[in-house]
């Protein structure tokens, strides 16, 4: 399973570069975008929530090579209080939250519990994590998964999947791989969940906030889902290898290390095209 190297949140965008510090597209000096003193970074995760008036910060956490977390950028819940982890090997970003999964399959949590999206103290033999609005999904050693936290509209449903390889969640939807290429659904329709059903051959998959981007084997990006900010404007893009939604944007990592970047341009979150990012 590839490292996440770039990242999309609510109103910035991050990646692992080849020399492992982390570069960063946004509100120049924004919290989320402290992070120059990072070093020996390997994988990278954006807390995202949907655009509304009411929302804007978030935090970035990154992976270091020793399985350390560090974090920077908005921490009223703790969502940023991950200096004591070790042993990880995978990490995931939320709305005011953070997990992690450990070497031995177990998983870590740390943020706003009061929507039980951090109520993964149980989750056993779990190889990756996804973490959306208000909640969580696992993905189990087995290729199933797992969910908690706010299901009301349906994106909590993942129990009957089988032979996932890859999950995502976004704001009231979440999304997987299978181990053949074709992706699962379930949650909110205005997020592009019945959209996704003719994807063939896909690697990779990302949840924004309402819309879902995925990348196939030979490199071509696909999107479903709200497009009124140009977050879905893909069609064009080739030899991508990694993929990332943010709330209303997305990133495209190129085979060369290069990232694309559509949708609102809004604090400078698609200013990628310097970057030369870390190719996994």
């Amino acid at each position: 399973m590839r490292s996440t190297v770039i990242a999309a949140g609510r109103r910035h965008s991050a990646g692992v570069g080849t020399d492992g510090r982390v570069s960063t597209a946004g509100i120049p000096g924004a919290p989320e975008c402290r992070v120059e003193a990072w070093q020996d970074i390997v994988a990278v995760a954006a807390g995202n929530v949907h655009t509304a008036s009411n929302t804007g910060r978030s935090h970035t956490v990154g992976l270091r090579a020793d399985g350390t977390v560090v974090a920077a950028g908005w921490n009223d819940a703790g969502q940023c209080d991950v200096a004591g982890w070790t042993d990880v090997v995978r990490i995931a970003a939320g709305w005011r939250r953070t997990l992690a999964v450990l070497a031995d399959g177990t998983v870590r949590a740390a943020g706003r519990r009061r929507e039980g999206a951090c109520d993964v103290d149980r989750w056993r033999e779990i190889i990756a994590v996804a973490a959306g609005d208000w909640h969580s999904v696992g993905l189990r050693a087995d290729g199933t998964a797992t969910a908690v936290g706010v299901g009301r509209r349906g994106q909590c449903d993942v129990a009957g999947w089988r032979r996932v390889h890859a999950i995502a969640a976004g704001w009231l939807h979440s999304v997987a791989v299978t181990d053949d290429g074709r992706v699962l659904a379930a949650g909110a329709t205005a997020s592009g969940v019945d959209e996704m059903a003719g994807w063939r051959e896909m690697v990779g998959v990302s949840a924004g906030s309402r819309h879902t981007v995925g990348v196939d084997a030979r490199g071509r990006v696909f999107a479903a889902g709200d497009n009124s900010r140009g977050q879905c404007d893909v069609a064009s893009w080739r030899d991508i290898v990694a993929v990332a939604a943010g709330s209303a944007h997305t990133l495209g990592l190129r085979a060369d290390g290069a990232v694309l970047a559509t949708g609102d341009h809004t604090d400078g979150r698609c200013d990628t095209a310097r970057w030369r990012v870390r190719v996994p």
